[in-house]
């Protein structure tokens, strides 16, 4: 109600303010009305100008105005983002459905190689788009818009598949004489870390190799997201993915799009779902997951 009345007062007051200004222009009419007017007019127009001027283009709008979508990707995440290092080609999940965004703007892409370290700088100063595996975060959500999740998964374990029935809960893999391997640094340590105490824990450097020290006897089991552990048994035999579709925790995968920027979030989400019916989802994961499906 206040907020009506308050209102109602300042537009009074601004026709108070136009009618004595009708009323000034009428009386100086006879000397030079014209030129009163033209005034007025141009004091007027700077401010229209300054308004319309203020108000920023969507990304949707400037990525097909100028044919170029720019792409942070780290290239180090397979099954969603990979620079082959012979190739210097970029693969992956996500690398195919970027492909398929640019087409649908008819744009070309520039990708815009990151590290996970700097993916929020880099984003937030250099990308239209931010596509390879992100996971949703309130911390990302300070600096940046979401598309609709692109995966709903969690953290569950890989290993040799004789031992799927040894390591298929927590309480098997927290304990005594068990070997857990994680890449260091990163939410896959942090989880073995919080929740393997009892069992040992091993750090490996490098994540192309790290599941050979699985099957070369080395580890008994490493957790990961579930989306990765479906790509590796799908291209390790001797290796399961332990109920991927029951994962011991939650997560999201998603694709960065710019704060504030409905209209780009909207196209991008709407992209999403015809993407996800015409086959071009299916297509895209059936190299890296088989006839395995993860939404």
């Amino acid at each position: 109600m206040s907020h009506t009345i308050n209102g109602r007062s300042v537009r009074l007051g601004i026709a108070g303010l136009a009618f004595s200004a009708v009323a000034l222009a009428g009386c100086s009419s006879d000397s030079d009305g014209s030129a009163t007017e033209g005034a007025a007019s141009s004091r007027s127009q700077p401010s229209r100008t300054a308004s319309s001027a203020s108000a920023p283009a969507s990304r949707l709008d400037v990525i097909r105005q100028r044919k170029v979508m720019t792409v942070c990707t780290t290239g180090d995440y397979r099954p969603f983002t990979y620079l082959d290092p012979k190739t210097k080609q970029y693969q992956g999940i996500d690398v195919d459905m970027a492909k398929s965004l640019a087409t649908s703007l008819d744009a070309r892409i520039q990708w815009v190689p990151t590290t996970w370290k700097t993916l929020m700088p880099d984003f937030t100063t250099k990308c239209d788009i931010g596509m390879g595996g992100v996971s949703i975060s309130t911390e990302r959500a300070q600096q940046a818009f979401f598309s609709e999740p692109v995966l709903t998964e969690g953290k569950t374990p890989i290993t040799l598949c004789k031992n799927v029935a040894r390591y298929d809960t927590v309480a098997e893999i927290n304990a005594p004489g068990v070997r857990s391997i994680t890449p260091e640094g990163g939410t896959n340590e942090k989880f073995a870390r919080a929740n393997y105490p009892r069992g040992t824990v091993t750090t490996w450097k490098d994540n192309n190799t790290i599941f050979d020290q699985i099957i070369a006897g080395k580890a008994d089991v490493m957790t990961t997201d579930a989306s990765e552990t479906v790509w590796v048994a799908h291209t390790h035999p001797q290796l399961c993915a332990v109920h991927p579709e029951k994962p011991f925790n939650f997560s999201q995968k998603a694709y960065l799009v710019p704060r504030g920027d409905t209209v780009f979030q909207e196209y991008v989400n709407q992209w999403l779902t015809t993407a996800r019916h015409d086959g071009t989802w299916s297509k895209a994961t059936k190299p890296w997951f088989g006839a395995t499906t993860l939404s």
